[in-house]
């Protein structure tokens, strides 16, 4: 199958982005059993440069086009893969509810902290400085906290990643797409562009064992708050075992015990 031309920046971070999904696809030998879903945006071309199933969506939408897809061949793996301004803005009900459904697929974000596709402007991750021409006197209110939102919204595995640590990256996805329910992993990507947070980030990670329990995990959110302060988390915040969507519904659990492949990952 040929692929499309690269047409991201030269030294984008979404080129090693696309080298840990890749290592991730090949670990766990999903190549077959794969459907993909993303919006639109610069981290929306990595559908172009994988040769696997799915659908271009509308911006915001790539969530719930990846629940239609898993509920209607439950024995598929599924990966959304999103940026901050679709899944945080317009697709941010979206986000929330499929936290609390539990249905059983992987949520990747490319979190830049701004438009970049359309040339710079702030999205709900923004830090407050953050100024561009539509915004000369800075970002309005305090930016989102999407690790916050999604532990309390109940989703089931919730993770960070830095995007140019592809081993760090790699072993979280492979984790995630083996967890069964919603698992929730951004992915902090710096723009070279319009937003290059590279030496804030690479002096200011550390890398985090899961928590115990959600007040750990919430704290552990607390330390960052998108504000470009300060250390910055990664790694597993939350996972916990517990009754998936497509697991409440008998018609799904039908076709489920056909076929559990995700068992033999």
């Amino acid at each position: 199958m040929k692929l499309a031309d690269i047409t991201w920046c030269p030294g984008c971070s979404n080129f090693s982005i696309l080298a840990s999904v890749q290592n991730t696809i090949k670990e766990l030998g999903i190549e077959k059993n794969l459907a993909i879903t993303t919006g639109i945006g610069c981290h929306g071309k990595i559908f172009d440069y994988l040769p696997y199933s799915g659908v271009y969506c509308l911006h915001g939408r790539a969530i719930p086009t990846g629940i239609g897809i898993k509920i209607g061949n439950p024995n598929l793996k599924v990966i959304c893969f999103t940026g901050d301004g679709d899944t945080y803005a317009e697709g941010i009900g979206h986000f929330i509810h499929a936290c609390r459904y539990n249905i059983d697929m992987t949520l990747i974000v490319h979190n830049n902290q701004t438009f970049s596709l359309t040339t710079g402007q702030p999205t709900p991750t923004s830090e407050p400085t953050y100024k561009d021409k539509t915004m000369l006197i800075g970002s309005f209110g305090q930016p989102l906290n999407p690790i916050k939102l999604a532990l309390s919204a109940g989703a089931s595995f919730v993770a960070r990643t830095y995007a140019n640590d592809i081993k760090h990256t790699t072993e979280i996805l492979k984790q995630a797409i083996k967890h069964k329910g919603f698992s929730f992993v951004e992915i902090l990507q710096p723009c070279i562009i319009f937003h290059d947070t590279r030496k804030i980030l690479s002096e200011n990670i550390y890398k985090i064992n899961t928590s115990k329990n959600l007040d750990e995990a919430m704290k552990k959110a607390s330390e960052y708050n998108y504000n470009l302060k300060g250390k910055i988390p990664v790694g597993i915040f939350w996972q916990e075992e517990k009754q998936t969507l497509e697991e409440q519904w008998p018609q799904l659990k039908n076709l489920m015990d056909k076929n559990l492949m995700w068992k033999d990952l």
